[in-house]
């Protein structure tokens, strides 16, 4: 191993101490000893593979001598039970963050219900009142002097801005496309928006031969939102495109742009500069069981790679 943390040396020593004196006759008092290893490790930062690297060097030690002792099973066995009580809190670990990407998943549904309906509200509810609004109006001008009539046809006006507003707070929340269309029809929509507020040319291509799952439509939507919202806000691009690919068992979607670009892992590792927007994106995909893959460097643009599976 060509470089070894401090955390990861100290380790080292106490792995191969208390394993040693497991084999003595420690018993319960050093299983409980190598599940305490297995927490420090996961709470340093170290993985599995990190573990059983420090496993091997424990054991290959203690090994030696076993023809010799006339013991070898009985030392394997008491390394094995060894290993599984230190590799227990990574199993826990695990165990939780499925729990909590499940719980997170869960919420994620929750919430994109609610924006749905209240999505719907504004586009439905909101513009039927509104409708209802200018046709009392219309009435109420025609029984008016002509410069009262005019003021009615400026609150008119005034009625059709927040019309217009309430349309488009509606498909930034959720546009009816997406449950309607699907995919791509809901991108194409939000290019467009996009391009017309900002002046930033996107194009979107491929297709997803028919309809995905709705949580998956739902997910990638969202993806590619964000990736466009950080390409015109942050990145300050020209240009980006959007290309969705479906293969015979994933769904690919590609987020590029020709923007100033950032450094990726230094962006991963500063809390201060950790973007919530990369976090909510990472968090759906892995929701899914996803891949994501972030290329990016400065005055290059942003490549934002997401794989989604799909059940045979």
């Amino acid at each position: 191993m060509s470089s070894m943390s401090e955390a990861e040396r100290q380790l080292r020593l106490l792995y191969a101490q208390a394993l040693q004196e497991h084999l003595a006759g420690g018993g319960e008092a050093t299983l409980r000893r190598a599940y305490e290893l297995g927490r420090k490790a996961v709470a340093d930062g170290l993985g599995v593979l990190d573990l059983a690297a420090v496993y091997t060097g424990a054991a290959a030690a203690s090994m030696r001598n076993a023809d010799s002792d006339g013991n070898a099973v009985e030392k394997a066995e008491a390394m094995h039970g060894f290993l599984i009580e230190s590799l227990s809190p990574f199993e826990i670990t695990h165990r939780s963050f499925r729990e909590a990407n499940a719980a997170l998943y869960r919420l994620n549904e929750i919430l994109e219900e609610e924006t749905k309906r209240i999505a719907h509200m504004l586009h439905d509810d909101a513009t039927q009142l509104l409708a209802a609004v200018h046709i009392a109006l219309a009435d109420l001008a025609s029984e008016l002097p002509s410069d009262l009539g005019n003021r009615i046809q400026e609150i008119r006006g005034h009625l059709d801005q927040i019309e217009a507003q309430l349309r488009d707070l509606s498909h930034d929340l959720r546009p009816t496309l997406l449950d309607d269309l699907g995919l791509l029809p809901a991108l194409e929509f939000l290019a467009e928006g996009i391009t017309k507020r900002t002046g930033v040319a996107i194009v979107v291509e491929g297709s997803t031969d028919g309809r995905l799952p709705p949580s998956i439509e739902t997910a990638l939507y969202r993806i590619v939102q964000e990736g466009l919202v950080n390409a015109t806000r942050h990145a300050r691009a020209g240009r980006a495109m959007v290309q969705v690919t479906r293969g015979p068992r994933s769904i690919r979607c590609a987020v590029r742009d020709n923007g100033i670009g950032f450094d990726v892992q230094a962006t991963q590792t500063d809390k201060n500069r950790h973007s919530l927007g990369l976090v909510a994106i990472r968090e759906r995909v892995n929701a899914l069981g996803g891949a994501l893959q972030i290329n990016s460097s400065a005055q290059r643009g942003t490549e934002l790679l997401v794989t989604i599976p799909l059940e045979d």
